[in-house]
């Protein structure tokens, strides 16, 4: 009998001391979790304003909910007089282990997540990045596929990517047209200009403002050149390229204006046998 009764006092006074802790961390755990789900949505309210990517909120927000609750857990567990200190050196040790084995890897992720965010580009736009171009296809978490006008498939990593230069040519809704056109030295310069800004004129899809431009911007060793720069629409920037090419040339045809070409003179000398 006085075992029993040695036994229910000391689980009584065990009751008593580890009460208060117990409801404590209780307490904690309760409105941890309440506080990090709160936290949680407001992170997914706020890249969804944002227009993160869908699959990366669903990740981030995971990630996020997980981590906190791992320091919630430990705080809990060192509150109850766990010792934890081994307990975060081995996540930590753990941690760095995966984060040397899987280096490329995270910074490929590190890089899609800036993607994702800073939004360079989109699915569809046309860029160069990394001595490649091509419409984006897809954008994932690691990688981004590019298809080129030929319908090749370009797998470029997103860490290169996010850290490189990117010329995006479907950033902006205009686009100039750079070309140029040679034509004789014997040839008038009025009248070839007054031709091509004709051309010009007569093409709808050639934007008024800013004006078109056509000047001299060089005396070649053979002809000289015309500078033309004309504003259109993205859409419609190879066709007027190669429309204006085909055309000028008709044109010149047309009005006998001459497009030089390279030309070489051959000079055979005869030496009389002695």
């Amino acid at each position: 009998m006085g075992n029993v009764q040695n036994y229910l006092e000391w689980a009584l006074e065990l009751v008593r001391l580890w009460s208060p802790k117990l409801l404590t961390a209780l307490i904690l755990l309760v409105a941890g979790m309440w506080i990090i789900r709160l936290t949680t949505r407001a992170t997914a309210r706020l890249m969804t304003r944002r227009e993160v990517d869908a699959s990366l909120r669903g990740f981030l927000r995971s990630l996020i909910s997980i981590s906190l609750k791992v320091l919630l857990l430990i705080s809990v567990a060192g509150m109850l007089g766990i010792e934890t200190t081994s307990f975060i050196a081995l996540i930590g040790a753990a941690g760095l282990a995966i984060g040397l084995a899987l280096q490329g890897s995270l910074a490929n992720f590190a890089g899609g997540v800036l993607i994702l965010i800073n939004k360079p580009f989109r699915a569809g736009d046309y860029i160069e990045a990394q001595g490649v171009a091509g419409s984006v296809h897809e954008i994932l978490i690691f990688n981004t596929i590019l298809k080129t006008p030929d319908n090749k498939t370009i797998f470029l990593p997103n860490g290169p990517l996010a850290g490189g230069n990117i010329v995006n040519f479907s950033a902006e809704a205009k686009r100039r047209v750079d070309m140029t056109f040679g034509i004789s030295y014997s040839d008038d310069i009025q009248k070839a200009r007054e031709v091509i800004r004709a051309l010009i004129g007569k093409d709808q899809r050639i934007i008024k403002d800013p004006a078109p431009m056509v000047v001299i911007s060089g005396l070649a060793d053979s002809s000289v050149n015309f500078a033309v720069r004309v504003w259109c629409k993205r859409e419609d920037y190879w066709d007027i390229f190669f429309d204006m090419h085909e055309q000028i040339k008709q044109e010149f045809d047309n009005n006998n204006i001459s497009i030089p070409f390279p030309q070489r003179d051959v000079h055979v000398h005869q030496v009389a046998a002695a």
